[in-house]
């Protein structure tokens, strides 16, 4: 768990430097780095979707996810439960707080650091590749807060459960560490950051969060491509 208090740590460091330093630039400055981050993300997304070994589970994990989670409402859970947040610990004019919660967490724990590093924390004791990702996420919070604000003080609780589950379970998830399994879950998270850029751009309004499930089900495909 060492790795993932010290990835909390900074990013809880990060985000609040963001916050700070946020509060203290002009609108169009906010503007450029909101779309600096979009840019970012999209390669960041990108990167990842590349790693892909079996094309057509991650086609299919990203059709059956969406439609589970357009179904189930995934990103309107996130939204109220961030909005909850924004009415307990902001105040109304802070409206980039769900955009920022949203984002920052989605950012933070999807992608094959999270998935490896838990497993090397849980299994080995070896911090090192969380505290590499602490490093990056650290950064990352500041740039995201800086122009999105507190919202993204709030995903480091998210990155604690999330990361903190995983890495307690980390016995049960060794097998995401393997191919084809790691490959296929970061291609269809990458396809979600993408999502992500797109929305932070206002190119299209997507909802990343719908398309969550779909690293369950990229999961299960891959189950039955091994056996086929």
């Amino acid at each position: 768990m060492i790795g993932t208090v010290v990835n909390t740590i900074t990013v809880l460091i990060g985000s609040t430097v963001g916050t700070i330093i946020g509060d203290r630039l002009p609108e169009k400055i906010h503007t450029k780095v909101m779309e600096g981050i979009g840019l970012v993300t999209i390669l960041i997304g990108m990167k990842m979707a590349f790693d892909v070994k079996y094309i057509l589970v991650v086609i299919g994990s990203i059709a059956l996810g969406g439609v589970i989670g357009e179904a189930i409402g995934v990103e309107e859970y996130l939204e109220k439960f961030a909005d909850k947040l924004k009415k307990r610990f902001a105040s109304e004019d802070k409206k980039d707080f769900v955009t920022g919660f949203v984002t920052s967490t989605l950012l933070f724990t999807v992608g094959p650091m999270t998935i490896l590093g838990c497993v090397q924390d849980g299994l080995y004791g070896n911090h090192e590749l969380l505290f590499a990702k602490s490093m990056l996420d650290g950064i990352s919070s500041l740039a995201l807060a800086s122009a999105m604000g507190v919202g993204v003080i709030f995903s480091a609780p998210a990155v604690l459960v999330i990361q903190g589950g995983l890495t307690l379970l980390s016995s049960y998830f060794i097998f995401l560490t393997k191919t084809p399994f790691l490959q296929d879950f970061t291609s269809v998270g990458g396809l979600i950051i993408i999502a992500l850029g797109l929305r932070l751009l206002r190119i299209k309004d997507i909802k990343p969060g719908n398309f969550l499930p779909g690293l369950v089900v990229v999961i299960f495909l891959d189950w039955i491509a091994t056996l086929i």
